[in-house]
């Protein structure tokens, strides 16, 4: 998984689709585990990109408030 380059939206979409996989009982135990180990990658990825953008969010305010 190349999480570095994915938006946050594509990575999210991602996230979503190996839930929902996951929770239906498509996959084998296996692949379930594989599953579960790239949504704790896609999780963290997302959670950095979120707060990455509250930073900057948090920054123009300050800087608008001066």
């Amino acid at each position: 998984m190349e999480s570095e380059k994915l938006s946050f939206e594509d990575a999210y979409k991602q996230l979503m689709e190996l839930v929902r996989k996951m929770e239906g009982g498509e996959l084998p135990l296996a692949a379930s585990v594989e599953a579960y180990e790239q949504g704790i990658k896609l999780k963290a990825y997302c959670e950095q990109l979120l707060k990455e953008a509250e930073l900057k969010i948090e920054t123009l305010k300050v800087g608008t408030n001066q």
